[in-house]
């Protein structure tokens, strides 16, 4: 039954290959089930609550993914639109969780009409290919980037921005014990890897006392706190809210809160998407992504999931790629991610235990591996080579896969015109860049 779910043959990998990896991906993406909630908590919403939301939306949306599109990526509320949801929408326009959740439920709804329309798979097609990989890179770099940052081998510095830190506090000298025993372990061609140097790394956390548990009830009775919470229509009532401040009319209306969850989550979504599908080896000859509409389906409906019990958006995982590093090809190794995260519903006080440090250097491992993708670009064309480095560079530098795109689609767009190439089949793609040249705009004046 599994053989025919999955097609493991086809793929050329093995059940115990892919639990391996769902393995792996959960545990360098575990630290959503405790960042999400400490977020989401200071917009007024109930910890424990958003913890249990956190592990049933991730499973739910991980094991959809798995059994809709076959692939190895898993999902889970997503950092950054999480941070908006807080301190934009909640705090800074006054606006309720309940409503703001409502919106999360609006954007989720627009991602689906937009997927069974077509119009999502168009965007995506209408990405240049050699971008493909220069996203595949940046996303490396970001992730390596996360790895190194929580490790705290990079500090911030205000002279410099960033710095080395000191190598002899204790993360970050379990960081680098993880990191010489995973290369050393793949040099030698161990399977399962950057598993093992995960556990061997989270063993020394553990005897350094680096690891903290805070008790407390996670479980399923937790989530009646904001389970169908969401106030739906409140949220219709564009511009209806008032914000803080003697009830100073709102930055912001909600129709555009909606936006910014669905222009956002499109596009990291994309990003990641062809991260770790360029990865696995996935992506067809002339660069499309088989089955591309079930995939952008399951995050669609993902994300209504989750609003419905109580969390932000919830979008794919570029963590993903560590799962793919240690050999997943199928939708298994999101089942297998969905069904740990169902399980730590009932023990999200103790996914702590495993200590950021002990987990960032496969973050920097896979990072390292996914920028050979830049080796598929023609650096020797300006017209190509330009926006692929603003899409690489950019992604890390400001924290967002988002950005990367709209710095390399627009720079894409705009040397196509200048060289005299542009052609109406790449209508859509013009129209990408101008969306983008006025979110820039947007974002200079907000």
């Amino acid at each position: 039954m599994i053989e025919k779910t999955f097609k493991l043959s086809a793929q050329g990998t093995s059940v115990r290959t892919e639990v391996l990896a769902g393995f792996t991906t959960f545990l360098t993406m575990a630290y959503i089930v405790i960042v999400n909630p400490t977020i989401l908590g200071q917009a007024g919403m109930p910890v424990a609550a958003v913890a249990a939301a956190t592990c049933l939306a991730a499973g739910f949306g991980s094991i959809l993914m798995g059994l809709i599109a076959n692939y190895p990526i898993a999902l889970a509320p997503g950092m950054g639109l999480n941070a908006y949801f807080t301190f934009t929408v909640v705090k800074g326009m006054g606006v309720p969780w309940e409503t703001a959740l409502g919106c999360v439920f609006l954007s989720g709804v627009a991602f689906l009409i937009l997927t069974v329309a077509g119009i999502r798979q168009l965007i995506v097609g209408a990405i240049p290919r050699p971008l493909f990989s220069a996203v595949a890179a940046g996303v490396g770099l970001f992730i390596a980037f996360i790895g190194l940052k929580e490790a705290g081998i990079i500090v911030a510095d205000p002279a410099t921005t960033v710095a080395l830190g000191d190598l002899t506090q204790p993360s970050a000298s379990l960081a680098l014990l993880g990191l010489v025993v995973m290369g050393g372990l793949m040099v030698w061609r161990v399977k399962g890897a950057i598993l093992i140097g995960i556990l061997v790394a989270a063993a020394a956390g553990w005897s350094m006392g680096l690891a903290k548990v805070v008790p407390g009830d996670h479980g399923l009775s937790a989530l009646t706190a904001t389970a169908f919470k969401l106030d739906i229509p409140a949220a219709l009532s564009l511009g209806g809210a008032k914000g803080h401040g003697g009830g100073a009319a709102m930055a912001m209306t909600l129709a555009e809160v909606v936006f910014v969850f669905l222009f956002v989550d499109l596009f990291d979504n994309v990003g990641t998407l062809v991260a770790v599908t360029k990865k696995a080896g996935l992506v067809q000859p002339d660069g499309t992504i088989p089955r591309l509409n079930r995939i952008l389906t399951a995050d669609s409906i993902a994300t209504i999931g989750g609003s419905l019990v109580g969390t932000s958006t919830v979008v794919s995982y570029i963590e993903s790629a560590s799962g793919v590093a240690a050999g997943g090809r199928t939708g298994l190794t999101s089942v297998v991610v969905g069904l740990l995260f169902l399980a730590t519903l009932f023990f999200a006080p103790w996914v702590q235990a495993i200590p950021a440090a002990a987990t960032a250097p496969a973050l920097i491992i896979v990072g390292s591996l996914m920028v050979g993708a830049l080796a598929d670009i023609d650096w020797e064309d300006p017209a190509v080579a330009i926006p692929a480095f603003l899409t690489a560079i950019t992604i890390p530098l400001t924290f967002s896969i988002a950005n990367g795109l709209a710095f390399g689609i627009t720079a894409y767009a705009g040397l196509t015109l200048l060289r005299g190439r542009a052609q109406p089949k790449d209508w859509l793609l013009f129209v990408l860049a101008a969306l983008f040249v006025a979110r820039f705009i947007y974002m200079g004046k907000a």
